[in-house]
């Protein structure tokens, strides 16, 4: 090689080396390190996250709970949802960000190692009840920390990564979990509670405390949060679309092991979820920051029909892995931009609180869903996801009539 070729080759390094560091400096530069110890938790959790995308399976298989029984069963869970993340934003407004978290996720951890050796229907309710109040009791506090500290420019952007963290470790986690479902389901509840512990003792070592200092007479509590009417009725967008969403681990594995695929197929088909969300968020989630919050919702609900739609003639894996693909894409909009409107929303004395009544959104949508999830299965699957689709579509319609409130609220 001549010289001149050497100095080509180096100055062609040193330009893919440029664009690399630019690549990712757009994405993910200018974010605290408290964001990313954060970040990297949620990814630990989430690569043993294996519990709750299996436990309809669970009870059927391992427990052998009817089918009809289960949809009661986990509702229940949803009803401990309900009050698990309003319980969680007192704590952290109450108690501090790395107490809550670390709180939360230990909590998590042994509920999972009861449920996991429960045997009559009994104690396996009382467990799913618990679990629903401990699954995301660490939630407002995560979602409070990154509001404390990422500025308000930069939220958009620091939450879509966290998504991408979440769906990094969910990917692997339901290609994992199927396989080990598939031959028991012992360790799976084993390596998600150890993966919760992981998570929290992280934290509290990791994180400083974020909490504003509160000033005399600027505290508040829910009365002030419930007071509030455009945070109550975004809350309840939220919820209509909580209850398409969570047919995804209540009723398609249902759906997919009565045409006779197994539950490694289902694992399959959600790691899709996953895949989606690593591969398009680094293109569009830079994107998303400074753009109107409720167009981007608003789209995010219409594309999630638009997977339903495509979920209601599926007959095949590959089919229902492009069904979760299309609706993947709405979440990636849904996920980031939401909890970015709820920072815009939340006075900083409030985060935990108002992040609280978001999460009793989704708490009771997931304690809508299974119930009347089921039952639509058994008229049909179309009608199901069908279902699913018009309620999407109604999220998208109630969330631009919102959008003049919310930009209102938007900081300046």
């Amino acid at each position: 090689m001549t010289g001149l070729d050497e100095s080509a080759t180096t100055t062609a390094g040193l330009a893919a080396e440029g664009r690399l560091r630019s690549f990712v400096r757009v994405r993910a530069g200018g974010l605290p390190g408290a964001f990313w110890v954060l970040w990297g938790g949620s990814l630990v959790n989430r690569l043993g996250a294996m519990v709750n995308p299996f436990l309809s399976l669970y009870l059927t298989g391992a427990r052998h709970v009817p089918v009809a029984t289960v949809g009661w069963v986990l509702a229940v869970g949803g009803a401990g949802a309900v009050i698990s993340q309003p319980l969680g934003g007192f704590l952290a407004d109450r108690f501090g960000r790395r107490a809550a978290l670390t709180g939360g996720m230990l909590a998590n951890g042994a509920t999972l190692l009861v449920l996991g050796s429960a045997r009559s229907l009994p104690v396996l309710i009382a467990a799913c009840f618990v679990l629903g109040i401990t699954l995301d009791l660490f939630r407002p506090a995560a979602q409070a920390l990154v509001a404390d500290a990422v500025p308000a420019a930069d939220r958009t952007r620091a939450y879509g990564l966290l998504l991408w963290a979440v769906n990094l470790g969910f990917s692997i986690a339901m290609v994992l979990g199927g396989y080990l479902a598939a031959h028991g389901f012992g360790l799976l509840f084993w390596l998600d509670a150890g993966a919760c512990t992981a998570f929290g003792v992280l934290v509290w070592l990791a994180v400083p405390e974020t909490r504003p200092a509160l000033r005399e007479g600027s505290a508040g509590g829910f009365g002030t949060v419930l007071r509030d009417r455009v945070m109550v009725a975004f809350a309840g967008l939220i919820v209509l679309y909580a209850v398409v969403f969570q047919q995804a681990f209540t009723t398609l594995p249902l759906a997919m092991t009565a045409t006779g695929m197994s539950s490694g197929a289902y694992g399959t088909v959600m790691a899709v979820n996953g895949l989606v969300v690593l591969a398009a968020q680094p293109l569009i989630g830079h994107r998303l920051d400074g753009r109107d919050k409720s167009r981007l919702l608003a789209l995010g609900f219409a594309v999630a029909a638009a997977g339903n739609a495509v979920a209601a003639t599926a007959t095949s894996a590959v089919h229902y892995g492009l069904a979760v693909a299309i609706a993947t894409l709405g979440e990636i909009l849904v996920f980031a931009v939401t909890a970015a409107v709820v920072a815009d929303l939340a006075p900083p004395a409030l985060r935990g609180r108002y992040n609280g009544l978001i999460g009793m959104a989704w708490g009771t949508g997931f304690l809508i869903a299974p119930v009347v999830g089921t039952r639509l299965l058994v008229v049909g699957p179309t009608v199901l996801w069908l279902s699913c689709a018009a309620l999407s579509l109604l999220a998208a319609l109630g969330q631009l009539a919102l959008a003049p409130a919310l930009r209102r609220r938007a900081p300046r």
